[in-house]
């Protein structure tokens, strides 16, 4: 056993001086109020959390699967250890930042809901009138810990793995949780102003893009920039955990077992049904073969693209949203593999561009308030938040990047790299392959 780097002996010390504050400092849950607690809500509201944790561990099988077989094992723990990671930081201090009192619409008070403080059984009139307001918490967990896993895509293959845990806690804490206040919060300025965001279409996939876009281009091409991937049936087991735990992501939004999550049930279906036979289709339309990885990202093209439309569009609507998506992400993805750009899975064509297509069409279809019932303000702010979104997080996230790399080398070494991921910064690797 090599002995421990200094920076391991730090990082190891503050977590337990975390630890050991958190046990002191947290409150414990307040008892349960039977008669304000709607059991049907609670228990469709636990269901749908888990629903969204599960979507997880299906990015890592879908990106896993996407890269090279020396990366597999490297690409799936960057998903993976965001469960842990940001788990810890949101009961810490980020659900507060997100949802705690607000600071001019802009962020949450840290010290609202500090160590889950005040987050208990009972229910919470702004935010879980109906079951626990501690579920409410862990409910908005799941979109926190999925968003950072995204851009992972689009510096696979080439990122150290300690580099990533940084820029992961920085983004969550100063890109990802004013966000989600911003949007979620009934003082955030976003929402204030009437942006349309129903369970994450700016949030976490927009937000997503565009720190991808930032990642890509901060830490520049691979060394190998074509890849073989690793495993089909990975990316399609992948698809198939996402698009089932994504019901979760969007019906779950309606915050209650009720008519608006059946709607948005029926619409994120529709939206990656049609979203995955638009781009097979296209492909074969252009001269491609209609191939399994196509379909899966279609599908999952498509989940973005509903996303902040799906309580606010009819079925309909939602298959025109996933059709649309679809084209524009393919084009994209064709024309990026022209650039320079190496966003390795295409994260900013897919999310980034699946994200500002759902939320634009979330402005000309949404009932009441769309254009097509000739209400323009919609879409003015709409269009407005997503240059506040995009910009913000680029430059955002460009600079957490660039921090990052200050307190430690953002890229592996060349030889690193050309050995793989999975044995050098994990010294493990994949026992079999499927040919």
């Amino acid at each position: 056993m090599s002995k421990p780097k200094t920076r391991w002996i730090v990082i190891f010390a503050v977590l337990t001086v975390l630890q050991i504050l958190v046990l002191f400092k947290a409150g414990n849950p307040v008892a349960d109020q039977a008669e304000t607690i709607d059991k049907s809500d609670t228990a469709w509201m636990i269901v749908a959390t888990a629903f969204v944790l599960f979507m997880t561990p299906g990015l890592s099988f879908f990106y896993g699967g996407m890269v090279s077989f020396k990366n597999v094992i490297s690409t799936m723990l960057q998903s993976f250890i965001a469960l842990g990671v940001i788990s810890l930081l949101w009961y810490l201090v980020g659900f507060s930042l997100a949802f705690g009192d607000s600071i001019g619409g802009i962020i949450g008070n840290p010290t609202t809901f500090f160590a889950f403080r005040n987050v208990g059984l009972n229910p919470h009139p702004a935010f879980a009138p109906t079951f626990p307001f501690l579920l409410f918490a862990l409910f908005q967990l799941k979109f926190a810990i999925i968003t950072p896993a995204l851009i992972t895509g689009s510096f696979a293959e080439r990122v150290k793995f300690t580099s990533y845990l940084i820029f992961m806690c920085l983004f969550s804490l100063l890109i990802y949780c004013p966000l989600a206040h911003w949007t979620w919060h009934p003082e955030g300025f976003l929402r204030v102003w009437g942006v349309l965001d129903f369970a994450g279409g700016t949030v976490v996939h927009m937000s997503a893009g565009f720190a991808a876009l930032a990642g890509a281009y901060v830490l520049g091409k691979r060394e190998e920039k074509q890849h073989q991937p690793a495993n089909i049936p990975f990316i399609m087991l992948g698809t198939g955990m996402l698009w089932f735990g994504w019901f979760g992501f969007n019906a779950g939004s309606a915050l209650a077992a009720n008519g608006l999550a059946v709607q948005a049930f029926a619409t994120t279906n529709m939206a990656s049904a049609s979203a995955m036979i638009t781009w097979v289709m296209f492909d074969a339309l252009v001269g491609r073969k209609i191939s399994a990885m196509g379909a899966c990202i279609g599908a999952v093209v498509g989940l973005v693209a509903i996303t902040p439309a799906a309580g606010f569009v009819n079925p309909g609507q939602s298959i025109f949203i996933g059709f649309v998506a679809a084209i524009v992400s393919n084009i994209a993805v064709y024309y990026k593999q022209k650039t320079s750009l190496d966003d390795t899975l295409d994260v900013f064509p897919c999310h980034g561009l699946g994200g500002i297509v759902g939320m634009i069409l979330t402005a000309v279809f949404a009932k009441d308030v769309g254009l097509i019932d000739g209400n323009t303000q919609t879409i003015k702010y709409h269009l407005l938040a997503l240059v506040i979104v995009g910009v913000f997080t680029f430059v955002g996230s460009y600079v957490i990047f660039k921090i990052t790399g200050m307190i430690t080398r953002l890229r592996v070494s060349p030889e690193d790299e050309q050995l793989g991921l999975d044995l050098s910064q994990h010294s493990e690797t994949m026992k079999f392959s499927v040919k």
